[in-house]
């Protein structure tokens, strides 16, 4: 299936490339979430058209999320919860438990742009947490794990 990108899409490609990918994950993701269009000759003219439009969107976005990985640069966030023996958590500090904390302290952030490559935090501690905002940004978060 041949689609043209409206947005840069990691390891696929850039806005107003023009890209085959496999049925479904046109179908299923990228046309769903408007990140697509189908690559046919009246629509290639159409994106032509909003070519500057797209391209000028593109990087207010890409403006904005470089602002937010400013301020997330400078917070320094704590989220408190009960631990046993050990600095061991009952429970774990995930995503949805980061991004509330973060949002709290003044930076929208939503759960699906916070990166935890090893899963959820378990222990009492200090923590360097990316947070992916744009395919090209990614800020560093400091963020400390307190016993309550």
């Amino acid at each position: 299936m041949e689609v043209i990108l409206l947005e840069k899409i990691a390891n696929l490609g850039n806005l107003g490339d023009k890209v085959t990918v496999k049925s479904g994950y046109g179908r299923n993701y990228l046309l769903p979430h408007g990140k697509a269009v189908a690559a046919t000759a009246e629509k290639i003219a159409e994106f032509e058209q909003r070519r500057a439009e797209l391209e000028k969107a593109a990087a207010d976005e890409l403006a904005k999320a470089q602002a937010r990985s400013e301020a997330i640069s400078q917070l320094s966030v704590s989220i408190a919860q009960k631990a046993g023996e050990g600095g061991k958590l009952f429970g774990s500090v995930g995503t949805q438990d980061i991004a509330e904390a973060v949002t709290a302290a003044g930076v929208e952030v939503k759960r699906q742009e916070i990166r935890l490559p090893e899963g959820p935090l378990r222990h009492v501690g200090e923590y360097q947490i990316e947070i992916q905002f744009h395919s090209d940004v990614v800020a560093t978060l400091a963020l400390s794990v307190v016993e309550e």
